[in-house]
């Protein structure tokens, strides 16, 4: 197995994020950092520590939604000991990571889990998992801007996946918009709004796939039930076990 698979399956981070742990010498194998993601390892026999820790599977899996407030950022632990969404899951006793992005002034749904397998079919491209935002900007884009952004643009890291926009409302100086995209690239509705010339106010996930938010309060998580659980299983293209 790889030894970021591995890692992700015990619940110490996302598979990416384990990328990183390791390419910063994070990691021990049998006593031995390894700086390379990607190394094989056989986890019934070789000793696995992070920070000097050991790392071991856990047979019971969690998966919690968290209504984030703007403010936090999503990680476990920040180097510039800025406030991270583990300070508002602290009544959890298992060790959780956050499943993909939602950037330190956005707001809304935020999966947490120790499931590897799980966040990895939710966040990976290719399992074109939806996620729908509601979005207030700066101004009124016209109907050609709109369409540039349904159809894709570019923005640092190549052009971004069709998009679906709908303006739900207008006030003086701004506009709201239901967005909804399936990729995750980061801060990408801001730049993607930004790639035509308008600035983000503020930004809140409203769904992952089939969950959503509802009216669960700001800063408050819960366990999902085992319907949810599935809903998001099934919603993924290729599925997973």
């Amino acid at each position: 197995m790889r030894l970021e698979k591995y890692i992700a399956r015990c619940g110490v981070a996302s598979r990416r994020t384990t990328q990183r742990h390791i390419k910063l010498g994070r990691v021990t194998v049998n006593g031995e950092t390894v700086f390379i993601p990607g190394t094989s390892i056989q986890p019934k026999r070789d000793l696995v520590e992070f920070d000097g820790r050991r790392v071991e599977e856990t047979s019971a899996h969690v998966y919690v939604m968290l209504n984030k407030p703007p403010g936090y950022i999503t990680t476990r632990c920040d180097e510039r000991s800025r406030p991270t969404v583990m300070e508002l899951v602290r009544g959890i006793p298992e060790r959780i990571y956050p499943v993909g992005r939602l950037d330190r002034d956005s707001e809304g749904l935020l999966l947490m889990t120790n499931d590897g397998d799980f966040a990895y079919a939710l966040t990976h491209p290719r399992h074109e998992v939806r996620k729908r935002y509601i979005v207030w900007v700066k101004g009124r884009p016209s109907e050609q801007e709109i369409d540039r952004l349904r159809n894709g643009v570019e923005i640092e890291g190549g052009c971004t996946a069709p998009a679906t926009l709908i303006p739900i409302a207008y006030r003086e100086g701004g506009t709201q918009f239901t967005v909804i995209i399936h990729e995750g690239k980061k801060r990408q509705i801001r730049r993607m709004f930004q790639a035509v010339q308008f600035e983000v106010i503020s930004l809140k996930r409203v769904a992952i796939g089939a969950l959503v938010l509802g009216g669960l309060p700001q800063g408050h998580h819960r366990r999902l039930n085992a319907t949810e659980i599935e809903s998001l299983r099934r919603g993924t293209t290729l599925g997973f076990r």
